[in-house]
């Protein structure tokens, strides 16, 4: 994990933010690429509200990530690692939200009981599942897919696994070697 980081933060200080490669899974869209912008029911705490992505990249990069579906084991083992990261996810600058095809009735409750009440989570529409390429198909859902979106709208990390493990910490490296490398510019 130690060698992770320092490779990461090598990558991002050396290509002066060029895209950080994504971990030997399964990737989907690859760093570099834009993230397309969309607008879509979110809710926080229980309540709903209007996310849109170009509005949330003003504060500072967005950790956007796809989960399959709420309540079953490991979206629930997720949304809970999130929620403990959350502070320092913040501390950094960087917004998280939680995308799923669930309606809006089933994320407000899982906002509150399995997010917490710590950040986010969206509707996610077939149309941005798919630009995401987070489709799932045995579900008919998403994917579980984890992205860095710097504030320029680039994708700088992605990973892309049901495994559970590397998403958040890896989305938490990620943040830190961006934050480093524009301290540094």
């Amino acid at each position: 994990m130690i060698f992770r980081k320092s490779a990461l933060l090598l990558s991002l200080a050396a290509c002066s933010l060029a895209p950080v490669a994504a971990p030997a899974a399964m990737a989907a869209l690859k760093s570099g690429t834009k993230a397309m912008d969309f607008t879509t029911q979110a809710v926080l705490g229980g309540q709903p509200f209007t996310f849109n992505l170009k509005n949330a990249l003003k504060k500072g990069p967005v950790v956007l990530y796809f989960y399959p579906k709420a309540f079953t084991s490991g979206c629930t083992i997720e949304a809970n690692q999130f929620a403990e990261a959350t502070e320092e996810f913040n501390a950094m600058g960087a917004t998280v939200i939680g995308i799923s095809a669930d309606n809006i009735e089933t994320l407000k409750k899982f906002s509150v009981e399995e997010c917490r009440n710590k950040f986010a989570v969206a509707v996610g529409s077939k149309k941005v599942i798919k630009a995401y390429d987070a489709n799932l198909p045995v579900l008919g859902g998403s994917n579980r897919t984890t992205y860095i979106i710097a504030p320029n709208g680039q994708i700088i990390w992605s990973h892309s696994s049901l495994n559970v493990k590397g998403h958040v910490p890896g989305a938490l490296a990620g943040v830190k070697a961006w934050q480093a490398a524009m301290a540094g510019k």
